[in-house]
């Protein structure tokens, strides 16, 4: 029996792409779980909850979109690295 070589393998699972992939997906999961902000109270600075509840996952996302993006470019140039191949 043959091993199939490294070179060929498919899509490699690590605890870092384990936290890319939950950076970017929850937005998403908070987003479409409308019944957790679908209401008006509690309000902050007089806007209700609904309102802010969203502002501040525009917020959110962005940090959490940075992080994963931070996070892949470290995985991508260890993987290089571990290849023996130049990092960019």
């Amino acid at each position: 029996m043959s091993q199939a070589p490294e070179a060929g393998r498919g899509a490699t699972v690590t605890p870092m792409r384990v936290v890319i992939a939950l950076c970017l997906i929850a937005p998403f999961v908070a987003m479409l779980w409308v019944g957790s902000y679908a209401k008006t109270d509690p309000a902050f600075i007089g806007i209700p909850f609904f309102y802010w509840y969203q502002m501040a996952w525009v917020l959110i996302s962005t940090v959490l979109t940075t992080i994963a993006y931070k996070l892949w470019q470290r995985d991508q140039r260890a993987r290089s690295a571990a290849k023996g191949g130049a990092s960019e």
